[in-house]
C-alpha cells in the first residue's frame, strides 16, 4: 500500500516487524514536497517510533489475524486459549498477556491477535463484572460530588469508585483503563 492510505489503527510491517499505526498526518510544507508524518507503536514490544514518508512511498501491511478465543486457565508461563471453532488450545505467555492477565476469569471470551500463527496480543471485552474484595469506609460529610475512593477487585486490581461502594458488591468495569462504570444488576 501507499504511505498516503496509512490511518490510525493499521498495522504495518517495518523492517520485518509488526508495527500499528498510532497518527497519520500529511504535513505540506511551504517549499517542497509534501510528506507523511507517521507515529507508529511496535506490536511486539511496544516501543515507539516516528518516521516521514513521501506520499508515494510502499509500505507493506501487516497480516494480523484476529480470533475469538475463550480462556480455559492459567498455567506457570501464561495462560490457555480455547479457538472458539476449531477447539484448538493456545498457551499465551505471560509476556503476550502483559496487563491483561488480572483480568482474565474462566469462560471469558478474548480476541486473540495472531501473526503468522502466533499470538501477539489479546483484547479484553469492553466490559467486565467483578466483585469487590475490599473498599474504605464512608467518610461522614464526603459528598458523592466528583469524589471517589480507592477499592481492591477480587483480581487484586485497585480502581477509583464512587463513595457509596462497600466491599462485596458487584461492578461493572472498563479492564482497558481500569475505570469503574457502574454496580452490576
Amino acid at each position: 500500500m501507499q504511505a498516503n492510505e496509512l490511518r490510525r489503527g493499521m498495522n504495518v510491517m517495518l523492517d520485518g516487524k509488526p508495527y500499528r499505526v498510532m497518527e497519520s498526518e500529511i504535513r505540506t510544507p511551504g517549499k517542497g514536497r509534501a510528506f507523511i508524518q507517521v507515529k507508529f507503536r511496535s506490536i511486539l514490544d511496544g516501543t515507539q517510533r516516528e518516521l516521514k514518508l513521501g506520499t508515494g512511498d510502499q509500505v507493506e501491511e501487516a497480516d494480523i489475524e484476529s480470533k475469538d478465543m475463550d480462556y480455559l486457565y492459567t498455567e506457570a508461563q501464561g495462560a490457555v486459549f480455547m479457538d472458539v471453532q476449531s477447539y484448538e488450545q493456545t498457551n499465551i505467555p505471560d509476556d503476550v498477556l502483559g496487563d491483561t492477565k488480572p483480568w482474565l476469569s474462566e469462560g471469558m471470551r478474548c480476541s486473540v491477535e495472531l501473526l503468522d500463527g502466533v499470538p501477539i496480543g489479546v483484547t479484553l471485552p469492553s466490559i467486565v463484572e467483578i466483585r469487590v474484595r475490599s473498599a474504605e469506609p464512608v467518610v461522614k460529610g464526603q459528598t458523592a460530588a466528583k469524589s471517589s475512593k480507592p477499592a481492591v477487585l477480587e483480581n487484586g486490581v485497585t480502581i477509583q469508585v464512587p463513595p457509596f461502594i462497600e466491599a462485596g458488591e458487584k461492578l461493572r468495569v472498563d479492564p482497558t483503563e481500569q475505570r469503574y462504570i457502574e454496580r452490576a444488576k
